[in-house]
């Protein structure tokens, strides 16, 4: 069990049979009377936001929540499909639990997907990929008077800018946690 003086930004509690994480946290000490906790949390499985204060001394049961190491195999519908690396076993994910992540998914990559009483709440994408360009603009040699970037299609349909060298074919790495264009992939 976590106390209030537990608390912290990132925590994962369980509030009302749901896991919440913690985003935000305030103490304050009035003059007199008990500390108050001022805490927003996010729900995990909707995204709801909840703003709640707590008193010294109330307690809080820790999230059951498992990380499983897993990789992508295929999209059906609106649902993912993630294989167990360990027990082969197949989970399948809604589309509105994936978030962003379903922008850098391609085949065979390794990913960690959170569960919340055997349920699919959360995937966790590695912080770079690697994906091809299948769709951009040609670079006009000496078009100087445009801006320093492009947008591109890369094999998942996302689309994010580039810098005005990178051709349609060629492989570049995203970084996940902006979605920004990192490098190109060199070979």
């Amino acid at each position: 069990m976590y106390t209030v003086a537990d608390l912290r930004k990132g925590l994962k509690i369980t509030l009302d049979g749901d896991p919440y994480i913690v985003i935000a946290f305030d103490f304050a000490k009035p003059g007199k009377g008990q500390a108050l906790y001022r805490t927003k949390m996010r729900n995990m499985i909707n995204g709801t936001i909840l703003d709640r204060t707590y008193r010294s001394g109330e307690t809080f049961e820790p999230a059951s929540l498992e990380d499983r190491k897993m990789q992508y195999l295929y999209k059906e519908d609106d649902h993912y499909c993630f294989m167990d690396n360990q027990s082969y076993e197949q989970i399948h994910v809604d589309e509105n639990a994936l978030g962003d992540a379903k922008n850098y998914l391609i085949d065979n990559l390794p990913v960690d997907v959170l569960l919340f009483k055997g349920k699919a709440i959360g995937v966790d994408v590695p912080n770079f990929v690697n994906l091809r360009v299948v769709q951009t603009d040609p670079w006009a040699k000496g078009d100087t008077s445009g801006s320093d970037s492009k947008p591109a299609t890369v094999e998942t349909g996302y689309v994010l800018r580039v810098p005005p060298f990178i051709e349609e074919g060629e492989l570049i790495t995203i970084d996940t946690r902006t979605g920004e264009y990192s490098t190109r992939v060199k070979g």
